[in-house]
């Protein structure tokens, strides 16, 4: 794909890979709509990028992803300012040690890593499809092999671990790709999942907890950094390699397989159906 000019949404880019993946294609010409939930934070982002590109083809909205109502409105206000969509890259991520639940009842954790991008894609799904040839990539996470489908607790109402429901809202999202690329065949729409790596980001200061805000800082040394871990998301958005895959999942710019869970087309199927009712879709 030529991406210079192309319309490209990075969810999540006011740091870590969400912050490199925008500033990497503005570099390469793109415009870029970087969408956050703190405006500041965000603003700050914003400049920073203009500044080292030189692309003032970059902008800012706001969305709190914790809020399907948020989604909602970004995805409306983004069709009113915008006529078409070339990449689509779902990147925002969180981990919350402690249960919490949103003003719309669902869990946190759930909601910012599984329900939202989906909700969003689907928001969004008219304007790829007539934007086609575009492309939908997924940020999950290599956690994504130690988590679990739970039909009857699919929102970790026991026995709640934050990253045990960051592993299973990840595994949600690789099941949701592959459930989405077989919708899509033959629209001129790919979608595909990445899994960035052991990424040095905020993640774990989202989530409330001393402990878990030490843990992240001691294993720091072992992690990549953002910029490296950006590369995949970056690849998958710009590369005419991939122009034509769909379906897959990709980890350092390679094609991976992913855990015999994310695999099952039974359960795709199944989570699908039961995220519509959640989020009150036709």
């Amino acid at each position: 794909m030529q991406i210079t000019g192309k319309i490209c949404i990075v969810t999540g880019s006011n740091s870590g890979i969400g912050k490199y993946t925008a500033l990497a294609l503005a570099e390469m010409g793109a415009t870029v709509v970087m969408v956050v939930r703190d405006q500041a934070k965000g603003q700050r982002a914003l400049d920073e990028i203009i500044s080292k590109t030189g692309n003032t083809s970059v902008s800012l909205m706001i969305c709190d992803m914790s809020s399907m109502d948020s989604v909602r409105k970004f995805a409306a206000e983004f069709k009113v300012k915008y006529d078409r969509l070339d990449v689509l890259i779902n990147n925002a991520g969180a981990e919350f040690v402690k249960r919490q639940i949103t003003v719309e009842g669902f869990e946190q954790t759930f909601s910012v890593d599984y329900l939202a991008p989906f909700l969003l894609t689907y928001e969004l799904l008219d304007l790829l499809r007539a934007s086609a040839p575009s492309r939908i990539i997924n940020v999950s996470s290599g956690l994504a092999k130690n988590g679990k489908v739970n039909f009857d607790d699919l929102q970790n109402e026991k026995n709640y671990k934050g990253m045990k429901a960051y592993s299973n809202a990840k595994l949600m999202l690789m099941m949701f790709t592959y459930e989405l690329s077989r919708r899509l065949k033959g629209t001129g729409v790919t979608v595909n999942v990445l899994m960035p790596g052991f990424v040095a980001t905020n993640l774990g200061k989202n989530s409330g907890s001393l402990s878990s805000a030490i843990m992240f800082t001691l294993v720091r040394p072992m992690q990549i950094s953002a910029k490296k871990g950006a590369e995949t998301s970056v690849y998958l958005a710009s590369s005419n390699e991939v122009k034509d895959v769909t379906g897959k999942c990709f980890s350092k710019k390679k094609e991976v397989e992913t855990c015999p869970a994310s695999y099952d087309r039974e359960a795709q199927e199944r989570l699908w159906n039961e995220t519509e009712k959640l989020l009150g879709l036709k």
